[in-house]
């Protein structure tokens, strides 16, 4: 039985070796397609995973904040349910008074397994500065728990976010909205707050322009300082929570709504529409690199289908001489194999040389000199050949199955 194969391969190989301008092309096009479909698989791959990782790091993974999905239900209705009540005309009582009992949720989330919470009280205030008034959104944090849940403290342009416990009345707002007041590190604008509060707030450090977390007119003070400030002692009205598994927040924040019946949203509730877009993407990416490697593999139709119609009379006496028309198959789905994976190989370097060359392109986005997102995983260069041998064996399959159900009888006496 391994004669016969090691036969069937050395058979193959003859044919392949004949007809070297065709197995040239139709390897450099199985190359060239394998090429492409790494170059870009990595590079929408790539942006795919940082644009997710950015969604995942720059925020908490959960946030649970002090609103209801639905309002409780009217004393009437809890009181006959099932009944024929109806009301009409009454208002719902919308109570914004922050997290009930939050030490107990703070320490529940704390209590799974790799998750930390971070408690934050925000609020508006108004900044008054040279007979201009600049509305201003702050967050009360507590700077070493931010810290751990949030990457705020990647996004300074300048200060530390540890500065606001060391000075009081410590500010942490962004560029733009410094350059429209006219201020800089350290210098001091006075805030008022909704119930006449006035404060006088010292710039402890600024956040890069075009940073999502943090708007053009929002800031972060200390915690207890926006409490003081915002006439809310003792009172937070949201929690950050990370988790070490960021995939797990859907399952952790439907059990921490169940629970304390406070709304708490994961990253993929409030990026769900950016992640349907992304599956839109990645749909039109495959089909587009998927007909790449189709079309590579047309080579190989042609070569074999070549090698069929010069081989007819080797086919008849292969017959004669008792190969079966499986055997016939073997040899040319053999022949396509071997295009095929020679093919991937060259690919293989091809797509490594692109993915190198666009690695090593510099952009310039805001003052920071970066460089394309590209996924180098071996799972690419996987699914490319995976992908390119299939469409390989199909394409050699369909001309050895014609090939094989030749009529021996006919070809040597010259009928056909």
């Amino acid at each position: 039985m391994l004669a016969r194969f090691s036969l069937l391969v050395h058979i193959a190989s003859r044919h392949l070796i004949v007809r070297r301008r065709q197995t040239l092309v139709a390897t450099s096009g199985v190359a060239v397609g394998v090429g492409f479909f790494l170059a870009v698989s990595a590079l929408m791959v790539g942006s795919q995973n940082d644009f997710v990782r950015q969604l995942i790091d720059v925020a908490p993974h959960i946030i649970i904040s002090d609103e209801l999905r639905s309002p409780p239900p009217q004393p009437g209705i809890a009181a006959y349910p099932g009944g024929a009540v109806q009301l009409h005309g009454y208002r719902i009582r919308n109570e914004v008074r922050g997290l009930k009992d939050w030490q107990r949720i703070l320490s529940s989330v704390n209590a799974i397994p790799g998750a930390i919470g971070s408690p934050s009280l925000s609020g508006a205030v108004t900044l008054r500065l040279g007979g201009r008034d600049e509305p201003l959104a702050i967050v009360g944090i507590e700077p070493g728990l931010e810290a751990k849940v949030s990457s705020i403290s990647d996004k300074l342009r300048a200060g530390h976010l540890d500065d606001l416990e060391r000075v009081q009345g410590g500010v942490i707002i962004g560029e733009e909205l410094a350059q429209r007041l006219g201020r800089g590190m350290g210098d001091i604008v006075p805030a008022t707050a909704a119930n006449g509060t006035t404060r006088s707030l010292r710039i402890v450090a600024l956040v890069k322009k075009g940073n999502s977390q943090l708007g053009s007119s929002s800031g972060y003070m200390l915690l207890r300082e926006a409490q003081s400030l915002l006439g809310r002692p003792f009172i937070i009205n949201r929690i950050g929570v990370k988790l070490s598994d960021p995939y797990a927040a859907e399952t952790v924040a439907a059990g921490l709504e169940a629970r304390y019946r406070y709304k708490a949203q994961s990253w993929q509730e409030r990026s769900a529409d950016f992640l349907s877009l992304l599956l839109t993407r990645n749909v039109i990416m495959y089909t587009v690199v998927s007909a790449i490697l189709l079309v590579a593999s047309f080579g190989i139709y042609t070569a074999v289908s070549n090698s069929v119609a010069d081989k007819r009379r080797d086919i008849a006496i292969l017959r004669s001489m008792g190969f079966s028309q499986g055997d016939l198959q073997l040899v040319f789905v053999l022949e396509g194999m071997a295009l095929a994976v020679i093919g991937i190989l060259l690919g293989w370097a091809l797509g490594f040389g692109l993915m190198t060359i666009l690695g090593s392109l510099e952009f310039s986005i805001g003052g920071e000199i970066q460089h394309m997102p590209l996924d180098r995983s071996p799972r690419q260069y996987a699914i490319a050949a995976a992908a390119s041998l299939a469409a390989g064996v199909l394409a050699a399959w369909l001309p050895a199955r014609k090939a094989s159900r030749v009529d021996p009888v006919d070809i040597l006496r010259g009928a056909v």
